[in-house]
């Protein structure tokens, strides 16, 4: 367990006077507030009852099908635009993000040995932030697999703070559906979210078991329709009303697990096991600590909402 010092309160500055700062956490959000699944067939017996299906033992084992995975054999892996909000206008009541920038950094390092081009941008107010995203979702991607975008900013629930304010994340995201951005169709679009989604602190609980002992062309079938919500994951560094934990010395929690997960997996397991791996380390690895005990020993869990319709490998 990584036990390191939060800040006194729930805010993005450091304690005053306090020299060590890489040991304080701040959390994303305005300072003021407070096995597999087996699906078996049934058919019924000669007496009218229902009995579960047989099955070979081939049955046992996961199918891994070109079928059923998104194809990665394009020119390119596709674009990866980083947005690194650090600095807010006063007016907006929100403090300076600090460690923000580290975890630019191994994002940046992350996603470009997974093949992306990475692009970060620094301070976007709303308007340039939305702007950014239309021209991106505007190019031509017929010869990307696919599209990330990565958000670091203060958050609430379903808004992201751009340097002068708060807008809702889905007014970025649906520039990527499929009715508005056709070269994406039928292809992986990734947003990765490093915000608060609210004000509530996660107390954790105490467990009886310890740790386990384990370490315009599309390529979308032209003959069917698929919904325009296809194809997208939502990684959110928390669950909604929660608050998001950063340290200024070594970058916000969920970064650092994930950058940690996808230099040593990212190019073997499929997203949701690397992201599954991910919400591992956040809950069992950082814990905050403060002298004030009202933000002491707060826990995060992140969460990840997928509409992905076929697996994703990186290989």
């Amino acid at each position: 367990m990584e036990n390191i010092k939060a800040a006194g309160e729930p805010a993005e500055a450091s304690l005053p006077g306090e020299e060590d700062e890489e040991y304080l956490d701040t959390t994303d959000a305005k300072p003021d507030r407070r096995g597999r699944f087996l699906l078996f067939g049934r058919k019924k017996n000669n007496d009218g009852q229902t009995r579960e299906q047989d099955y070979s033992s081939e049955s046992h084992y996961r199918i891994v099908s070109p079928t059923f995975q998104y194809k990665m054999s394009h020119q390119r892996v596709g674009k990866c635009i980083i947005i690194n909000n650090k600095n807010f206008d006063e007016k907006t009541g929100m403090n300076v993000r600090n460690g923000t920038d580290r975890d630019a950094g191994e994002l940046f390092k992350c996603f470009k040995s997974l093949g992306f081009d990475v692009c970060i941008y620094n301070d976007q107010t709303c308007e340039k932030m939305e702007r950014l995203l239309r021209e991106a979702s505007e190019e031509d991607h017929s010869d990307s697999s696919c599209f990330a975008c990565i958000l670091l900013s203060h958050g609430e629930e379903g808004m992201i703070y751009g340097t002068d304010g708060a807008m809702p994340i889905k007014t970025m995201t649906s520039l990527f559906r499929g009715d508005m951005c056709k070269s994406l169709v039928g292809k992986p679009k990734l947003f990765f979210i490093q915000a608060c989604r609210g004000s509530e602190f996660d107390d954790g609980i105490q467990t009886d078991s310890g740790p386990p002992n384990d370490t315009l062309e599309t390529d979308a079938n032209p003959r069917h329709k698929i919904p325009v919500e296809a194809d997208f994951l939502f990684a959110y560094s928390t669950v909604p009303g929660y608050y998001s934990w950063r340290n200024p010395g070594r970058g916000s929690w969920f970064v650092q697990a994930l950058c940690n997960v996808l230099n040593e997996f990212g190019k073997q397991l499929e997203i949701m096991q690397i992201l599954t791996r991910v919400n591992y380390m956040v809950a069992t690895s950082f814990e905050s600590w403060s002298e004030d005990p009202r933000f002491s020993e707060k826990k995060q869990i992140p969460c990840v909402v997928s509409m992905l319709t076929k697996e994703l490998y990186f290989n």
